[in-house]
């Protein structure tokens, strides 16, 4: 990670010190070795951090309170030669929000500023998504996000929700797919009609046709009397087939037929009824695969998907995470009748490094869980489960045997790894690797494109 740091020590040696091997990392380092020279250039430039001496002339405690009082979201570490713990424990009374001792290991003190970095920076997420979050806005429909991932899931649904097109919505389970189905309801010209949707898992197949078509008095045993399908019933709406990858192959070339020609014939019946429903389907499965292996028709396919639209995992969503964590913890405190929390700063940690696969729904739960079990003001890890708390980052499989591989080498493997697991957002890869973009892109450009796979 590269930051701008600030250091405050009378000792002039020690400042050009941490200047020269800091900026060699690329680093940007200023200095000063007075207290009021150090207010000036503090409040003048922004600093990522500012390094001040505990035992600076004019005393380091009474410049870190000034400093935390005027750059209440600025990191100030305090540093000191053979301090003690009540030094320590004035530092931090002070506002600091670190303290090391010296003489300082230069290795110590970069991971230091980093993790006040890192803290500030989740902290200021924090703070802007709940602002969103309170504020009400929607960009689409009841969908939360501010990703690019999302802004293109919105753009499309625009762009597409006041035709009359048949949308394939495709994404891994949990991703939000009939939300999405509800946005294109919302945002189109059938606004005001029905919203009708089915699970053609959940439905066992001799009773899927009479679900979506309807039947007459007499078809079958329970049939007494007759009974309009979801088809007939979304009339001048929108049908929402979930989980289309699920329907039976003999009910396939049916729903083709009702989809080319408008009509559908109840089961039993002897006459057809004409309808103008939009068609929405959703499917978590690779339904080109299923054409291959046979349960899937093509016909159908081509007929569903004139248009597609992806929903990214919520690995790949970025700070939207932390939007979403916020929403649902609202939403829980209140369902539950518990008082309304935040997230710490590790908590947000944890959620951003775990890499959901339960996606959306997974979240919620584990918000649920964690309001649910939560004493403090705040969420905390213990109040995560088990496998989010201590969830580590996955290694590309890859690198399993790379023991031998060079550091550059290995270096360009966890980048790729990096980059494919956020969907190729740079922003997001540069944060999770611990660089800035302009840092990234320098080690992209000489990496290549091809050496990235």
């Amino acid at each position: 990670m590269d930051f701008r740091l600030l250091v405050i020590d009378a000792d002039q040696q020690f400042c050009e010190q941490v200047q020269s091997e800091l900026e060699l990392e690329g680093c940007a380092v200023s200095w000063c070795t007075n207290g009021e020279d150090g207010i000036s250039v503090a409040l003048d430039q922004p600093h990522d951090a500012i390094l001040v001496d505990l035992r600076l002339p004019g005393g380091g405690l009474s410049l870190c309170r000034r400093l935390t009082q005027s750059l209440v979201d600025t990191p100030v570490i305090l540093t000191a030669s053979n301090a003690d713990m009540d030094g320590a424990v004035s530092a931090l009374r002070a506002g600091a929000r670190d303290f090391i001792n010296k003489p300082i290991d230069m290795a110590q003190l970069r991971a230091c500023v980093e993790r006040s970095v890192r803290d500030r920076y989740r902290r200021e997420v924090i703070q802007r998504l709940a602002q969103v979050e309170a504020s009400g806005s929607r960009p689409v429909g009841t969908l939360l996000g501010e990703s690019r991932a999302m802004l293109e899931v919105y753009d499309l649904i625009r762009r597409v929700a006041k035709t009359e097109t048949t949308v394939l919505i495709s994404g891994e389970s949990g991703t939000g797919k009939e939300l999405v189905a509800r946005a294109l309801h919302g945002e189109g010209n059938r606004a005001q009609g029905p919203f009708v949707a089915i699970n053609c898992a959940a439905v066992p197949a001799n009773l899927l046709e009479s679900e979506l078509f309807g039947h007459v008095r007499g078809s079958f045993t329970d049939a007494l009397g007759d009974r309009k399908g979801l088809f007939q019933q979304a009339h001048q709406g929108t049908l929402f087939l979930d989980e289309i990858g699920e329907l039976p192959l003999e009910m396939q070339p049916k729903l083709l037929r009702v989809l080319q020609e408008r009509q559908v014939r109840p089961v039993g019946g002897n006459s057809t009824v004409n309808v103008q429903t939009r068609v929405v389907a959703a499917t978590n499965r690779d339904l080109e695969q299923q054409i291959a292996s046979g349960r899937f028709r093509a016909d159908l396919y081509f007929r569903l998907n004139v248009v597609q639209l992806c929903v990214p995992p919520l690995r790949a969503r970025g700070d939207d995470i932390l939007l979403l964590a916020n929403h649902f913890l609202r939403a829980a405190s209140e369902r539950l009748g518990k008082r309304s929390r935040s997230v710490s700063s590790e908590v947000a940690k944890k959620l951003l490094e775990y890499d959901w696969p339960g996606n959306v729904r997974q979240l919620e739960n584990v918000l649920e869980r964690a309001v649910t079990l939560a004493q403090g003001e705040r969420l905390e890890c213990n109040d995560l489960p088990d496998r989010v708390r201590s969830h580590i980052p996955a290694l590309d499989a890859g690198q399993t045997n790379s023991a031998f591989l060079s550091l550059e080498q290995q270096e360009q493997r966890h980048i790729a790894y990096v980059l494919r697991y956020v969907g190729g957002n740079k922003t997001q890869a540069a944060r999770l690797l611990g660089v800035d973009r302009r840092t990234l892109y320098r080690k992209l450009l000489r990496i290549g494109d091809q050496a990235l796979g």
